[in-house]
C-alpha cells in the first residue's frame, strides 16, 4: 500500500461531518472513507458496512485486544473505533 494522507473529521453528533465529507468525496479523486465500527444499534435508514459496521461488544473487544483499530472510545456507553 503506497503512503497519503489522513484527514480526521471530527465534531459533535448533528453538525454536518457527513454532508461535507460526501461533498469532498464526490468532488475529489482518490480520496475515501473509512467506515467505522460500533457497539451500538442501527439507527433507522443505516446501512451496515455503509454507515457503520455494527458489531457486538464481545466482537468489538476481541477487536481492541489484537490491536486492530487505529483509535477507538467508549461515546454515550458505546464502543466506536476506527480499523
Amino acid at each position: 500500500m503506497g503512503s497519503g494522507n489522513l484527514f480526521i473529521i471530527s465534531a459533535p453528533s448533528g453538525t454536518g461531518k457527513t454532508t461535507i465529507l460526501k461533498r469532498v468525496i464526490s468532488e475529489m479523486e482518490r480520496i475515501g472513507f473509512s467506515v467505522s465500527h460500533t457497539t451500538r444499534t442501527p439507527r433507522e435508514g443505516e446501512i451496515e458496512g455503509k454507515d457503520y459496521h455494527f458489531v457486538t461488544l464481545p466482537t468489538f473487544q476481541a477487536m481492541m485486544e489484537q490491536d486492530s483499530f487505529l483509535e477507538c472510545a467508549k461515546v454515550h456507553g458505546n464502543m466506536y473505533g476506527t480499523s
